[in-house]
């Protein structure tokens, strides 16, 4: 239940993405800028943040020894999970794009049996039930959303997304594997950040060459969603998964906890954006997504205390 909570306050801080990208967006920004520059803005944060425990060195020894796992999975991790995000932003509100990234939760229980071929691991079939509430929920809100917009903009809204879903989970787990505890929280995020420059940097003159350079407004709330999201939500994410990274059901619980995103960006929106309510239909859709959130919960809390229970009746006969 600790990871889980440290999941649903890392949802609060991603929120933030969904919010700002959206503004930005209506101001205009290049959604380029608005990718790149979050992890352009990352990068010094992390040094300062590492270096202050000399903890840099190790980072760059075990990049320098696989380079090559590093720029893969790493590109794919932030990468294609961030700007296929503020791409999305242009075709919907903040809020309904964080919503359609629920979609991870399943996602991340479908790449199971893939991740790693030395050890055999069967698909949480109970945690892919359960999420298939919380995609209902989803489904409906852009079914209601696709009545007052073109399907077209369904669609740009809806595929960027569901690319980030899967590249998210599958560049996070495949480095958590890779690094295999050598290296922290911190550590990992500052080499995948690194290891993601060259994505990045091709990014920024994208939209330099379409764009042109991007306004003050824009790059401050960039800067506030690298500390807010790229920081501040990443670093309690990858520590909640890395608390359970051991039992699927238990990290199936955790991803589902970013459901919570949800009802932040919309909180946020209203508050920030003035952007009106959502329809009953999509309000509907909402409570499917927390009622979905709080039954993988509660699984995962039923799981512990039977495993609880079997390690004590063990341990008694044991004795």
């Amino acid at each position: 239940m600790k990871a889980i909570l440290i999941g649903i306050i890392a949802a609060l801080f991603f929120s933030v993405t969904f919010v700002l990208n959206r503004s930005m967006e209506l101001e205009g920004g290049s959604w380029a800028w608005s990718a790149s520059l979050r992890y352009i803005f990352m990068l010094p944060i992390l040094f300062i943040i590492v270096g202050y425990k000399r903890n840099i060195k190790p980072v760059m020894k075990h990049m320098k020894n696989s380079p090559a796992p590093w720029f893969l999975w790493s590109t794919i991790g932030f990468g294609l999970f961030y700007a296929p995000l503020t791409f999305a932003a242009i075709y919907g509100p903040g809020w309904l794009g964080a919503a359609t990234f629920q979609f991870t939760i399943v996602a991340g229980s479908l790449l199971v049996p893939f991740l790693n071929k030395k050890k055999k691991q069967r698909m949480p079939i109970q945690g892919i039930f359960i999420s298939l509430i919380i995609l209902a929920g989803v489904f409906i809100m852009q079914i209601d959303h696709a009545s007052s917009v073109p399907i077209v903009n369904v669609v740009l809204c809806v595929v960027p997304i569901i690319i980030a879903s899967f590249a998210y989970p599958l560049g996070n787990r495949k480095m958590m594997m890779f690094v295999n505890g050598n290296l922290n929280s911190f550590q990992r995020i500052l080499g995948m950040t690194i290891a993601s420059m060259p994505f990045w940097f091709m990014f920024s003159i994208y939209g330099f060459a379409t764009h042109g350079l991007p306004s003050q407004s824009q790059v401050i709330q960039s800067f506030i969603v690298a500390v807010s999201s790229g920081i501040i939500a990443t670093v309690l994410f990858f520590y909640a998964t890395e608390m359970v990274q051991n039992d699927n059901q238990k990290l199936a619980g955790v991803e589902a906890t970013q459901s919570g995103e949800v009802i932040f960006a919309l909180i946020g929106e209203i508050l920030i954006l003035g952007a009106p309510l959502p329809s009953t239909v999509s309000f509907i859709g909402m409570g499917l997504l927390i009622f979905g959130m709080i039954l993988h919960s509660v699984v995962s809390a039923l799981g512990n205390r039977k495993k609880l229970a079997f390690y004590q009746n063990v341990t008694q006969k044991k004795g």
